[in-house]
């Protein structure tokens, strides 16, 4: 598969970024050079893309006429951009910097499916653009790379001047499964394996490649920790999630969503790494508590604290151990689990702490807030915040609920975690 890619000058330099904090439209010409200035009225736009930033502080929306971003905490509309010439199926942020990476979507003719444009808005122009033979399956932006999957291939581009790192065959990859740390002293990438229900790891900053075994069937969801050393996956089948040590590909923990197959639309792993939280087809935000997490996190840390990310190359630390390190947990098990390996394996599963009912018809993505909150963005335009008890778990309290986008509930291809 190959690529074509046309530059102007690369990245200027972090000391000029802008932030995406209050609420504008941009005055400049659109990406299309074609910015509709007139009505807005939502009952005509389809929502075709959400998707978090780095630190899930705000997330995207692509529309069919344009893309916007909001803030989550406290939750608005911070920024959008109304085109003429069509939408944005693929909206990824970096961090909450000027850089976009885009791609065309729904009825958008000049910036097709198989083209990713990086759009700086201080310098309101395109500063690179990727044109491939296939359609592209995602992007993911880094404090370093920029990642572009696609079906089978993944290629990795350094930001600073979009020149190529690497190429990965995967395979199939139709959801354009792909997850990067985004931490300083980490640069992992996770993606599917070339065999049936395998994860390829790369940690970049050590030279180091590992493949994990992580279900039978083919993957339908992955995360990572912010530093990439956890690595949380499902499967297509969608009743367990397993949590795997990226650097030894051994597995740590294993918990239960339910007994009947779902398609899992997202996993989220709290920054302090203590708490996971899965989105599925089944309508049920379920919440599991952890027992590993990374040895010398501090759990008072909130990981929303991060800065715009530096441009420099930044390798992976060459010291890792101790990786991970026990952590109490409390998740529900059958009364009948001092049974195991003589009744099913599902008795003697670990059942989710905490749970949160959404409508089964929309697609969710989930994502840690500050504390104990947990926040869910539905393709519908719809957008929750919740709260569960540490101690006693149980069923979430909804405490806020917005709806940000009135319009038709278009269940395309992208959510993005």
């Amino acid at each position: 598969m190959s690529s074509q890619v046309s530059t102007s000058r690369g990245l200027h330099p972090p000391g000029n970024i802008m932030t995406f904090e209050s609420p504008h439209r941009w005055p400049v010409s659109a990406p299309t050079g074609q910015t509709d200035v007139g009505g807005n009225d939502d009952q005509e736009v389809r929502l075709l893309s959400v998707s978090w930033n780095q630190d899930c502080g705000c997330f995207a929306a692509g529309t069919s006429n344009g893309f916007r971003i909001f803030n989550c905490d406290p939750f608005k509309e911070t920024f959008r951009r109304d085109l003429k010439s069509g939408g944005f199926g693929i909206v990824e942020m970096l961090f909450r910097c000027n850089i976009l990476a885009l791609v065309g979507g729904g009825s958008n003719v000049a910036y097709p499916s198989n083209k990713v444009m990086i759009w700086d808005d201080h310098k309101s122009r395109c500063i690179g653009e990727f044109a491939f033979r296939a359609d592209v399956r995602a992007v993911k932006l880094g404090k370093d790379n920029i990642v572009i999957v696609l079906e089978t291939k993944i290629y990795v581009y350094k930001l600073s001047d979009l020149k190529m790192l690497h190429q990965i065959d995967t395979q199939p990859n139709p959801r354009g499964l792909c997850c990067l740390s985004h931490h300083s002293n980490t640069s992992v990438l996770a993606c599917p394996g070339l065999r049936q229900g395998h994860v390829r790891v790369e940690h970049f900053g050590l030279n180091l490649t590992k493949m994990i075994a992580a279900h039978d069937s083919h993957i339908a969801c992955m995360a990572l920790t912010m530093d990439g050393l956890l690595l949380a996956t499902a499967s297509m089948k969608g009743t367990l999630i397993r949590i795997f040590n990226t650097m030894d590909g051994s597995l740590l923990q294993e918990v239960r969503r339910g007994l009947d197959k779902a398609e899992i639309y997202s996993i989220a792993l709290s920054p302090n790494v203590q708490w996971l939280a899965v989105s599925s087809d089944k309508g049920t935000v379920h919440i599991f508590s952890l027992k590993v997490r990374v040895a010398g996190e501090d759990s008072g840390h909130d990981i929303r604290t991060l800065e715009a990310p530096r441009m420099d190359h930044q390798n992976s630390s060459t010291s890792m151990d101790p990786l991970i390190q026990t952590n109490t947990g409390s998740n529900a098990s059958s009364s009948l689990s001092f049974m195991k390996g003589i009744l099913p394996r599902y008795f003697s599963s670990e059942w989710s702490f905490a749970q949160f009912h959404l409508p089964e018809v929309t697609r969710y993505i989930v994502a840690f807030g500050a504390q104990n909150t947990v926040m869910m963005v539905g393709l519908d335009g719809s957008f929750y915040r919740c709260i569960f008890d540490q101690v006693n778990g149980g069923q979430m309290s909804q405490k806020e609920y917005s709806r940000f986008l009135k319009a038709d509930y278009a269940p395309l291809r992208t959510l993005s975690a």
